[in-house]
């Protein structure tokens, strides 16, 4: 049987692809790549070398790779198994060792050198040189100036690096998918939704058990954590969650990141020191807007001084009403989202599961294209003939204002077993030139949502609305691309501290009454939400923001300092950073056996190490974004074509800052941020 992942020129067929052709494919075009690319550079010396002859063949060449690859580990994320798991963790080696080998290809380095050094002789444009220029760093980032010994030594740290973030996050899966709980009466989760019961018994009738199953998935975790009136089910249940892939809990030791993480430090500040950089921090800043380790931390504890006073008084006003009311000593960890739920409640009269019937899939869905096509001139197409891995999974095209096809998207909306948690964007296919053809982008869109039960359909809260939005605007920062050179096309070459811009833009529509006009229908009558509750919605808006802002700034922070502080003398000060950060800015105690950081895949098995910081940094720019529609009109067709065109179609090829200052017209303002938030200036 041919291997349908080896040249790829449509989609992915899913349902004809085998473990076995993962590591076949990943095998065949690695050596066929490098063959290739040593081809390529012996060919074209410094005299005949041109960005046609020579880059055009490079992003073909990589583009194959990346083509295979991308359905590879999207599957591992989506429809995990042993088989899936022992073929995707059998390519990565070969794709760090091939990474590295490329990173100092000495050749190929020159090649872009010389590129780079004919830019004018050759009239490349501005984008043509910022790829140059991205690059050239990359490559020195990559240790191509390293003598050949320390180049052994980066590329056996990457090596182990990919192996333990890898490690991690199956770690972290199989504590997920290991736990759960059997209720066989629905008394036992009195005060949970209609919605969440029916959902667990649900879960328990798939997996053939009577009764209730309660799991660590969020839509099955959340609820429980929000509305159940037996205290003692809820902190068995945070106890379970808090303590995942740790030494602490249900399944202690059994799936133990305690190991992994002062190891993962231990290599990424071996390879800061490598790069001459004082410490992995340092290292992650040279592909960021932030200038200095100093400005990061500024920034984060600027916002924890002007949140701390607001987030007290919050905290203090959840434990007066929890005593008032309930007559509770001390509030506890597990305590802190059931109470808020109930003052929440009192206080503004809604709550998120009461919200639910307006917010329908198809609705939502509606709503959300209706938003963005509104605001970007384009349209949206549902197709039923495309090849998924899961027959929840949604196919769809999109279109520009002159009914042209420009990219496509899957949409995987709810949670399931083998599953991975959270909600993503990945890249499918990348927009490139392919020959005289473009290559339309092609988007990977996940979530973890409810589905339907029964005859009803998937019902969202407003946050996985809000959640949804979010990753939408990660894919349309993808595919409303009009950049045709790969490096540079989409959320490539950008910033890290950037690439949030977009995503968290998109989540204030779903804050104003002008876009949850388009979003909030009920399900059965189509009526619109009443004008009662959604005042009451955005009145709420800011509930304990301070709060939510400082728990953020507690990652962040946490992220930053264990990788500008590590110290190979002592490489085990994690839960001793985590403890002191949490001395510093929090105001929510949390109990001796809470293992957060064995959790935290964003820094120790994704992009954010040492970036996690990014979130913040970016919402300070998506505030301020959204302020110039609110200046000049939630919808006003030009503020929206003046995003598009100087923030979606542009991707990486220009500076971030630049780009926020060609549609803001000025440098940033954190005041936009702190007023969406609801934190006094």
């Amino acid at each position: 049987m041919i291997n349908p992942l080896l040249n790829l020129k449509i989609l992915p067929p899913f349902s004809k692809i085998e473990p076995s052709h993962m590591t076949e494919s990943i095998t065949t075009i690695i050596d066929e790549s490098r063959n290739a690319i040593n081809a390529l550079v012996k060919k074209h010396r410094s005299e005949t070398i041109t960005w046609e002859n020579f880059v055009f063949e490079m992003e073909a060449i990589s583009d194959r790779l990346d083509r295979a690859w991308a359905p590879i580990s999207h599957m591992n994320a989506v429809v995990n198994s042993d088989e899936i798991r022992n073929a995707y963790n059998a390519c990565l080696p070969m794709l760090s060792e091939y990474g590295t080998e490329m990173g100092q290809h000495q050749g190929l380095y020159q090649a872009i050198q010389h590129l780079d050094d004919k830019a004018d002789k050759l009239n490349l444009n501005r984008v043509q040189r910022k790829i140059l220029k991205d690059d050239l760093r990359d490559f020195k980032l990559s240790g191509v100036a390293l003598d050949d010994e320390k180049k052994k030594q980066y590329g056996k740290i990457q090596l182990r690096m990919s192996e333990l973030t890898s490690k991690f996050e199956q770690n972290l899966l199989d504590s997920t998918m290991a736990w759960h709980k059997d209720l066989t009466s629905a008394e036992a989760l009195s005060g949970l939704p209609d919605s969440a019961i029916a959902a667990a018994k649900q879960t328990a009738e798939a997996n053939q058990v009577a009764g209730y199953r309660i799991t660590l998935e969020y839509p099955s975790y959340l609820p429980v954590m929000m509305h159940a009136d037996d205290r003692e089910l809820r902190k068995e249940v945070y106890t379970a969650f808090c303590t995942r892939a740790s030494d602490q809990g249900p399944h202690q030791k059994e799936y133990d990141n305690s190991a992994l993480m002062p190891e993962i430090l231990a290599l990424r500040y071996q390879l800061a020191q490598l790069l001459d950089f004082d410490s992995y921090a340092d290292l992650s800043l040279a592909t960021k807007m932030a200038n200095s380790t100093d400005e990061v931390f500024n920034f984060l504890n600027g916002l924890a001084v002007k949140s701390k006073a607001q987030a007290e008084k919050e905290i203090q006003e959840l434990t007066d009403y929890a005593q008032k009311q309930h007559g509770i000593g001390k509030l506890q960890a597990w305590d802190l989202a059931y109470y808020s739920e109930k003052l929440k409640k009192e206080k503004y009269s809604i709550s998120q599961e009461e919200l639910r019937p307006w917010f329908p899939e198809n609705n939502v869905l509606a709503g959300m294209f209706a938003i963005t096509g509104e605001l970007f001139s384009i349209s949206f197409s549902e197709r039923d003939d495309v090849d998924i891995w899961h027959p929840d999974v949604r196919f769809f095209d999109i279109y520009d204002e002159d009914k042209k096809y420009i990219a496509s998207f899957y949409l995987d909306l709810y949670a399931r077993k083998n599953k991975r948690g959270g909600a993503w964007m990945a890249d499918c296919i990348g927009r490139r030139l392919d020959g005289d053809q473009v290559q339309h982008p092609v988007a990977f869109l996940t979530c973890n949502f409810n589905g339907p039960i029964g005859d009803t359909p998937a019902l969202f809260t407003h946050d996985e609305v809000t959640t949804l939005f979010h990753e939408f605007g990660h894919g349309l920062h993808h595919m409303l691309t009009k950049i045709n050179h790969s490096a540079v096309a989409g959320i490539n070459g950008v910033a890290w501290d950037a690439v949030e811009l977009p995503s968290q833009f998109l989540e204030n529509f779903c804050w104003v009454e002008e876009g949850l006009a388009k979003i909030a229908k009920h399900y059965e009558t189509g009526k619109a939400l009443p004008k009662e509750k959604l005042d009451k919605l955005l009145a709420a808006k800011n509930f304990q923001s301070a709060m939510q802002m400082l728990r953020q700034l507690e990652f962040a922070l946490f992220d930053f300092r264990i990788h500008k502080e590590f110290d190979p003398q002592q490489p085990d000060k994690i839960q001793q950073t985590l403890n002191d950060v949490r001395n510093n800015v929090a105001v929510v105690e949390a109990p001796g056996f809470n293992r957060f950081q064995h959790g935290f895949s964003h820094i120790f098995a994704g992009g954010y190490a040492a970036g996690y910081y990014s979130y913040k940094w970016a919402e300070v720019l998506s505030a301020d974004a959204f302020s110039r529609f609110e200046e000049e009109g939630i919808f006003n067709p030009q503020t929206g074509h003046d995003f598009l065109q100087h923030i979606l179609e542009k991707g990486g090829s220009k500076e971030a800052a630049d780009l926020f200052k060609a549609f803001r017209g000025r440098e940033p303002s954190i005041e936009p941020l702190l007023k969406h938030s609801g934190i006094e200036l």
